[in-house]
């Protein structure tokens, strides 16, 4: 059960929402949506992943100058 659970939805609110979805944009935009929309996961993993990389380096920085 905890594997339909996304951020609070259940299998029948992902369902309904892909539903509509699916009737706002038609099967031909679909495919397209959901390409940019992993563009834009992977652009902000990304840009997380630098941010975490800033930190954990300025923190290291920080101890090395503290020695």
């Amino acid at each position: 059960s905890s594997l339909f659970l996304i951020g609070g939805f259940g299998g029948q609110e992902i369902l309904l929402i892909a539903l509509v979805v699916l009737l706002l944009f038609g099967g031909k935009k679909l495919p397209e949506l959901m390409k940019g929309l992993g563009k834009g996961i992977k652009e902000f993993n990304s840009a997380k992943a630098n941010i975490q990389g800033e930190i954990k380096e300025s923190m290291k920085e920080v101890e090395d100058a503290t020695k």
